[in-house]
């Protein structure tokens, strides 16, 4: 028996991988970024400083909105990087999302560049990882990300507005160093308003359509 680069187990591990239609060695891992804009902010006190404003009662509803599609597409990210701005901080914790958590007050002033920035410093070893910030840089980033070319309906529904709430997943087959634009397919873009008219199972489906 020829042994291969990975010796005789590699052989019988491959051998065994493809019967099952399917052959892993070298084949790169999709990753998955969630890019959530914080819900609904409110202005009720005009003096307060913007850092510290929380979300409105509307705001507080998307969230619920937004956690259940979470919840029933089992979306869990294995990090999220979260402004640390009060609004982006109640959303994170209306939403609920899982995994670790990262508050940093960078995210709360960055830029398109300077998020994408951050991104290229997530360990490769992450698979998934949920961005919830500001506009107009998280509708920036995410355009920057998507190709032009793939899911176009997506793309302009995001080209004309990133609402409060809303949540962009994008999946790529590089290494987060390697994120850059076009580097990326926007593989679903949702708001707190559409999954309110539409039902689990539609939602369910729009987002893990191919």
């Amino acid at each position: 028996m020829h042994a291969g680069p990975y010796g005789v187990l590699g052989v019988i591990i491959e051998g065994y991988a493809a019967a099952r239609g399917r052959i892993e060695f070298g084949m790169p891992q999709t990753k998955r970024l969630f890019i959530l804009r914080h819900a609904k902010s409110s202005w009720d006190d005009p003096g307060l400083d913007d850092h510290e404003r929380p979300l409105a009662p509307r705001g507080q509803r998307a969230c619920k909105v937004m956690a259940e599609h979470l919840r029933t597409n089992e979306i869990e990210p294995d990090l999220v990087l979260c402004s640390s701005a009060r609004r982006t901080r109640e959303t994170l914790e209306s939403v609920a999302p899982g995994g670790e958590h990262l508050i940093e007050s960078e995210l709360y002033s960055a830029s398109p560049g300077e998020l994408l920035d951050r991104l290229r410093r997530v360990p490769d070893g992450v698979d998934s990882v949920m961005l919830i910030g500001h506009n107009p840089s998280v509708q920036m980033l995410a355009l920057r990300l998507a190709r032009r070319d793939d899911n176009p309906g997506e793309r302009a529904t995001l080209e004309r507005k990133f609402p409060t709430g809303a949540l962009a997943t994008l999946t790529f087959d590089c290494g987060w160093s390697e994120l850059g634009p076009g580097s990326a397919r926007l593989a679903a873009f949702l708001t707190p308003k559409e999954l309110n008219g539409n039902s689990g199972a539609g939602a369910a489906a729009r987002e893990n359509r191919p």
